[in-house]
């Protein structure tokens, strides 16, 4: 019941449909095409995550991302140790003003605040993200240290010079420009502190000309609000262009233990992440499919439905190929 309440974010429930259908036709498998994506990159990621986001929260928790996963870790350990991990490659300490470049709800945000005793702001231009990012922050106690602000980050309402520490975790990659949004980064960061992201990209192994692969990014597209997905190559010429100095970059991906993408995978099942399992899901699809018939969810729900199931296959696919990760990692110093 409380995901049906919650679809469509701040979309009133009489516009989910309009709003799904307007969203589909900035894509690829409905005549869109890349530079319409660009263009119009803050409404399309806004109607995704108004549309999107309970899904994840339901299904996913309150951290939207993939992890770097250990044997015998389970979901939830990993997400929180590759949190922790970005906190420690950046030197967080006490009392540092940080920035979480598209934040989501939040949950990288709390958790890295608490491990490290740190106030870290939230930036994001999704208002319902943002009203349910301060309940939470409210329910977990660090309102009074932690706070959300609502601006797109290619423009950034922040004086130069503001910021001990950046991050983003899966989140640049809705950035219609790279170089754009990295400059800006750049500038909020204080000199000689580091910004450290985990970024969605094709890999080496990406063949622009396979129809089989063109397939996949544009199933992954759809399915997570992308305008492009940019090769690793191009996110470290966007760094470097921008004027960080790379201190390191890796795509985590490749030695990870447990493959990224297994708690999509319908071929395996997990208790402890049922509802990400291919049952789960199903459960899950037939679920809104019934609320949307009578009317506790939107129209349009079960469109929604839909398109994350294929972004589901496609990142599946994209990670058992190898042309795609949704952690390569990177390390960058802004010179004194």
């Amino acid at each position: 019941m409380d995901l049906a309440s919650n679809l469509g974010g701040k979309i009133d429930k009489s516009d989910v449909l309009t709003a799904v259908e307007k969203y589909e036709q900035y894509h690829v498998f409905h005549g869109g095409n890349e530079e319409e994506r660009k263009a119009n990159y803050t409404d399309m990621v806004n109607k995704y995550y108004d549309l999107a986001t309970s899904f994840y929260e339901y299904g996913w928790g309150e951290s939207f991302h993939f992890a770097h996963r250990w044997k015998g870790e389970s979901l939830r350990e990993s997400i929180k140790r590759h949190e922790h991990f970005l906190a420690l490659q950046l030197g967080i300490k006490p009392g540092h003003k940080v920035l979480d470049v598209g934040c989501g709800i939040g949950g990288p945000l709390r958790e890295i605040a608490r491990f490290s005793n740190s106030s870290v702001t939230g930036l994001n231009n999704n208002e319902y993200q943002i009203t349910r990012g301060k309940e939470l922050n409210r329910l977990a106690g660090v309102d009074k240290t932690c706070n959300f602000v609502k601006a797109d980050f290619m423009k950034m309402p922040f004086p130069e010079n503001s910021f001990d520490a950046v991050y983003a975790i899966e989140a640049t990659c809705h950035a219609p420009d790279a170089y754009g949004c990295y400059k800006e980064i750049y500038r909020v960061l204080k000199p000689g502190q580091c910004f450290a992201a985990y970024e969605w990209c094709m890999t080496d192994a990406f063949d622009p000309d396979n129809a089989e692969h063109q397939k996949i990014k544009g199933e992954i597209e759809i399915g997570d609000g992308l305008p492009d997905i940019r090769l690793t190559t191009k996110c470290l010429e966007a760094l470097k262009q921008a004027g960080f100095e790379v201190i390191w970059e890796k795509d985590l991906a490749k030695d990870s233990p447990i493959p990224w993408y297994l708690p999509l995978d319908k071929n395996h099942f997990s208790l402890s992440s049922f509802r990400l399992t291919a049952v789960g899901r199903f459960i899950t699809k037939n679920m809104v499919k019934i609320l949307e018939y009578i009317r506790l969810a939107p129209q349009g729900s079960q469109r929604v439905s839909n398109f994350l199931e294929q972004a589901a296959e496609g990142l599946v696919d994209g990670g058992r190929r190898e042309i795609f990760t949704p952690m390569y990692f990177f390390l960058a110093r802004k010179p004194e």
